[in-house]
């Protein structure tokens, strides 16, 4: 019985104690600012409080989740039915989007920790011409001068464009000139006559079959300004993309007897004395029935020069011969990877590493 009343005792002990602290309460712990423009600066929102409790109420800490929220609050104690006020700035120059922060308070309160909300979206500023078009190309200024079009189905036309921008004080007249040997490059000016501050586009489009490549492929174009034709590196633009193969169309019959390629795995070329060429074979087996058709065989380095039949018949194997040119390789080791596409659904491209050694 005792024991009952003691600990009877010590609970009513903490009841009066807790009726003794300081309690918190907010009129609203989240804010929404809606949609913000980052062009007009800081925002604010108060976030008042009351000590619904019986003794001083005094902040402890006051802590953002991030550094461009900054909060200032009441620093007196404050007394028994009183109010106090938390200040939440937000800053929205170079952060665009929607934003969800949070605010943590500490005190001496009976719940020692609260925390209240702020959110939005910013809305971008309008970047200034000169910021956004950096890229200087005789008089006209760009964005950039590499268009990538991604995967494009061999047979398909696929386009994109490039914006070019007068940031000059006088009316220029804008062309394209292409090379001949880029015939599957289409291209087309939208804006010929460019006054100051007037913004035009390049449209591109690579004709995948005026192109007997499949994988990367790369044409470029040359901006003429005011008919003066200059086939430079600051006038010439690069539209890349990588052509595959559509496989999609392939009956059951088809895929039945399709081919097979198969490879002996990576290839070790061993050692090549420097300054001189050196051949290296291996091959490519068909395992399918139908004929493997190799489409190209490429590797990314002009050191190595490659040759391959056109089409591999069932059951036969093909042989493949690089040409390493060691006269542009300083001594050491090397790893190359060579990329295969052939007309294999199931594995169009494969990569195998040539390793081999200058000395």
């Amino acid at each position: 019985m005792k024991k009952i009343l003691s600990t009877l005792c010590m609970a009513l002990t903490a009841v009066a104690m807790m009726a003794q602290q300081p309690v918190i309460t907010f009129e609203k712990t989240e804010h929404d600012f809606g949609k913000i423009n980052e062009a007009d600066g800081r925002v604010s929102v108060v976030f008042s409080f009351k000590n619904e409790g019986m003794a001083p109420l005094i902040l402890s800490n006051v802590r953002a989740s991030c550094g461009c929220t900054t909060p200032t609050w009441t620093k007196e104690p404050v007394e028994p039915g009183q109010t106090g006020s938390i200040t939440v700035t937000y800053n929205p120059n170079g952060r665009p989007g929607r934003f969800q922060k949070t605010v943590t308070i500490t005190s001496n309160a009976t719940e020692a920790t609260k925390r209240v909300y702020i959110k939005g979206e910013v809305i971008p500023k309008s970047a200034k011409p000169e910021n956004k078009y950096k890229v200087v190309v005789g008089a006209l200024s760009m964005k950039e001068k590499t268009l990538d079009l991604g995967l494009i189905k061999k047979g398909e036309v696929k386009g994109g464009e490039l914006e070019y921008a007068n940031l000059t004080k006088e009316n220029h007249h804008v062309e394209l000139a292409t090379k001949s040997s880029d015939a599957m490059l289409v291209s087309q000016v939208t804006l010929a006559e460019v006054k100051p501050t007037e913004v035009g586009k390049f449209k591109f489009a690579i004709d995948t079959k005026a192109t007997k490549l499949y994988g990367p492929v790369e044409a470029y174009a040359y901006v003429v300004i005011d008919g003066k034709k200059e086939l430079t590196e600051v006038y010439k633009l690069s539209i890349r993309a990588n052509v595959a193969e559509d496989f999609s169309q392939l009956t059951v019959e088809q895929k039945q007897a399709a081919p097979i390629i198969e490879l002996d795995g990576d290839f070790n070329a061993g050692k090549i004395a420097a300054g001189k060429n050196h051949k290296y074979t291996f091959h490519i087996k068909n395992a399918g029935e139908n004929p493997l058709e190799i489409r190209r065989i490429y590797a990314l380095d002009n050191a190595l020069n490659i040759k391959h039949p056109k089409a591999v018949k069932s059951g036969k194997q093909g042989n493949v011969t690089i040409d390493i040119n060691a006269k542009v390789l300083k001594p050491g080791a090397y790893s190359r990877e060579i990329t295969i596409i052939t007309n294999d659904y199931m594995n169009p491209v494969k990569r195998v590493k040539l390793s081999f050694v200058v000395e």
